[in-house]
């Protein structure tokens, strides 16, 4: 299996045009398998609004070891997320050994053991996860990377300081207690997201569409577009008139900075949000 992880990782990396070997070994020695159960498993259909999902062929760990979207909750249309997404946002935000990171929307854990073997065995790593049968499921599966805790909880009161805060679902700004809890030279992955009207028609409401950044203190980054269900707690819908503006990613691509004091708007504002404005 050693070889068609590798493969694997090559392949996610290469979509994500990823070129930081850390992030390709980290794909490559965390089993993806480990965290999904035993196959067939349900590949999502994110287009088909017939067959959302489709069997895999066989029970061959091979068939999830690609860039595919596997479900966790068919039922919920629960998804473990795109491989090579996640390594574009994980490289964006690049855990160093010994750092803490925190993870809001840990899933079944998948990539907080990604995030765990580039911080390493030495870091913090807080895997926080809202829906509770899917944080126990994390928390039984993340045993073998003894740095990583599990919390059942909406992520809105984190314990302690993080140098990463990696954000696995869609807001409309970031909450104070995250700002807070991001020490000095901390790195903010956070994606910003709207509903649209085609999402309720598609029976999505819990989805947005947006652009996913990382901030670090005033400076921001974008990274990539996104498709993604809502952050529980993070989200307020006056500020979706605004964030609508991100759906432009030739202009989500042009912001560079975040200013959180409270001002007038000026030309340089580009999503002006009271408190969190994008330049």
């Amino acid at each position: 299996m050693s070889d068609a992880r590798r493969r694997y990782a090559e392949e996610i990396c290469g979509i994500a045009e990823v070129t930081d070997p850390r992030v390709l070994d980290a794909f490559a020695t965390v089993p993806r398998e480990h965290f999904l159960g035993k196959g067939p498993w349900m590949i999502a259909q994110p287009f088909d609004r017939e067959h959302p999902y489709r069997p895999t062929a066989t029970d061959d760990p091979k068939e999830i070891l690609r860039d595919l979207l596997v479900g966790i909750d068919v039922k919920r249309q629960l998804n473990n997320g795109q491989p090579s997404a996640h390594a574009r946002w994980i490289a964006a935000c690049a855990p160093k050994p010994g750092e803490a990171v925190l993870h809001v929307g840990a899933g079944v854990g998948y990539y907080s053991a990604i995030l765990a073997h580039l911080a390493g065995p030495k870091a913090r790593v807080v895997a926080v996860e809202a829906d509770p049968p899917i944080a126990a499921r994390a928390t039984e599966l993340l045993r073998p990377w003894p740095q990583v805790s599990v919390e059942t909880s909406d992520a809105s009161h984190p314990a302690g300081r993080f140098d990463v805060i990696y954000v696995n679902a869609g807001a409309t700004r970031p909450l104070d207690a995250w700002l807070a809890a991001l020490n000095e030279g901390g790195r903010m992955l956070l994606p910003l997201t709207v509903h649209l009207p085609f999402l309720a028609e598609a029976g999505a409401a819990e989805h947005g569409v947006g652009a996913v950044f990382v901030f670090e203190g005033s400076r921001a980054r974008f990274v990539s577009p996104v498709g993604i269900f809502d952050c529980l707690g993070a989200r307020d819908e006056r500020d979706e008139p605004e964030l609508k503006k991100l759906l432009d990613f030739e202009t989500a691509s042009k912001i560079s900075a975040v200013e959180r004091a409270p001002h007038a708007r000026t030309g340089d504002c580009v999503v002006h949000l009271n408190g969190f404005c994008l330049r």
